[in-house]
């Protein structure tokens, strides 16, 4: 489910970012403003990086291989990790290598006037700026139906799944970009003085190196593979429980294979002189109550012992291990 919301909000600012990328453009050649350039090519690199989601997305689709025997969701892992380095090469270093370009430009008196287009870019801009208020209101809309209570920061930090995170804070270093650039073009135009415009360039370009960092250090913790959350692992824990024939869990692992696919790999305790039929119906009872208290658990590998105090850790009801008193 939420895969379908987060497609839904990379197509809407797939759009809206090709659109407001080919207008750019036109204002750039057309005024020779450097924020327009800077602001061009991170139209682009965001139109690039939500066609790269939606590849990861449809790569992850493929069926499991012996090759590759979990399957391939954690191509969108991927290619979010992708993003983050487009974003910071062809994003951030372009303009900030734009805005230093721009200096020496007018520190040398070559400094192209948009003479009777200076109303351009301030239109440009302003169109692009209520474009990508709707881009990220369709992903503040859509990640409002799949992070429950946590809040944005949150839901960024701990989400298991990549597209939204990533939308997110694109639309926002988008319209955070768009309104820096506003202001300079809108202060160079009035003052003639266009270093200004340089100041701009430059701003957008660190604002998308940060944004670039957070989003690969995001990244990485999921491509280094993180276990299901909290609230997930107290639900695992919860439905084992609640099989008779199972006394404890003696202790368990998880880990997302990608967002919706999750291994589950667990020790349950069973009772002393249970026969070989009945530990193994305990068995096939634990995963089933496992995937239905927790649809995503695609790979569940449960492991019988008769527990013994003292001779091993217990997994509490909040899903950590915690040693035996």
């Amino acid at each position: 489910m939420a895969g379908n919301h987060g497609t839904k909000a990379v197509v809407a600012a797939l759009l809206a970012n090709s659109g407001i990328a080919v207008t750019k453009f036109i204002a750039f050649f057309l005024t020779g403003i450097s924020s327009m350039l800077a602001e061009a090519i991170h139209s682009v690199a965001d139109a690039g990086n939500q066609g790269l989601l939606l590849l990861g997305g449809k790569k992850a689709r493929r069926e499991a291989t012996e090759q590759h025997p979990f399957g391939y969701g954690r191509e969108r892992y991927v290619y979010a990790f992708i993003v983050s380095i487009v974003l910071f090469s062809v994003g951030g270093l372009f303009a900030l290598y734009e805005a230093r370009h721009k200096f020496l430009e007018i520190r040398s008196g070559h400094h192209e006037d948009p003479g009777t287009w200076w109303w351009v870019p301030l239109a440009v801009l302003s169109i692009a700026i209520v474009l990508e208020t709707l881009s990220f209101r369709t992903a503040i809309q859509e990640t409002d139906k799949v992070r429950g209570d946590a809040s944005y920061a949150q839901f960024i930090r701990h989400s298991r799944q990549p597209e939204l995170p990533v939308i997110l804070l694109e639309d926002l270093a988008a319209l955070l970009g768009l309104v820096f650039a506003l202001v300079a073009v809108s202060l160079s135009l009035l003052t003639g003085n266009y270093y200004f415009d340089v100041g701009g360039t430059a701003m957008i370009g660190i604002l998308l190196v940060v944004v670039a960092v957070v989003l690969a250090i995001e990244t990485k913790s999921l491509l280094l593979g993180e276990s299901a959350t909290p609230e997930s692992r107290q639900r695992i824990v919860a439905a084992l429980a609640a099989v008779p024939a199972i006394e404890r869990v003696i202790h368990m692992k998880t880990l997302h294979l990608g967002p919706e696919e999750l291994l589950v790999a667990a020790k349950i305790g069973v009772r002393a002189g249970e026969s070989a039929q009945d530990v193994a119906d305990a068995i096939d009872a634990a995963e089933e109550a496992i995937r239905a208290a927790e649809p995503v658990a695609t790979a569940i590998y449960l492991e019988p012992d008769i527990f013994r105090d003292g001779h091993a850790p217990e997994v509490s009801a909040s899903g950590t291990t915690s040693p035996v008193v």
